[in-house]
């Protein structure tokens, strides 16, 4: 892989870390939110009934989705510690050692695996 396509990953990857790191900061600010309702209560609970259930499945939904963003930002993490450090090995597959086609590396630039290996483990993990 040559510099211009490693520099074109390095910014791909850096602007999916700026995207998840927004993203996390606006869980973070509906999180904080959350905890003190409109009326300046400090309790995040409703009285009735109905509504104390909407509202834990409604924080149930924003801690799955931050945990979602949080491992994605690790993998994104990865990356760029494996474009960093060890830049000739960077795109290739960790498996098989081949090549990642460069379009499947510009959809996912985090991708470990070339599709072949990835497809293997996929059905792995089906079985």
């Amino acid at each position: 892989m040559n510099k211009k396509q490693l520099a074109h990953f390095e910014k791909r990857l850096m602007e999916e870390r700026a995207r998840v790191m927004k993203e996390l900061g606006y869980y973070d600010e509906s999180f904080n939110a959350t905890l003190q309702s409109s009326d300046g209560d400090l309790s995040s609970y409703s009285f009735h009934m109905a509504d104390q259930g909407t509202d834990a499945m409604e924080r149930e939904k924003q801690f799955l989705f931050a945990s979602q963003e949080g491992r994605y930002l690790w993998h994104v993490n990865e990356a760029l510690r494996r474009l960093y450090g060890t830049p000739d090995k960077f795109g290739h597959c960790h498996q098989c050692g081949q090549e990642i086609n460069f379009e499947r590396l510009d959809a996912l630039p985090h991708a470990r695996l070339c599709i072949t290996c990835k497809e293997k483990e996929e059905d792995g993990k089906r079985r």
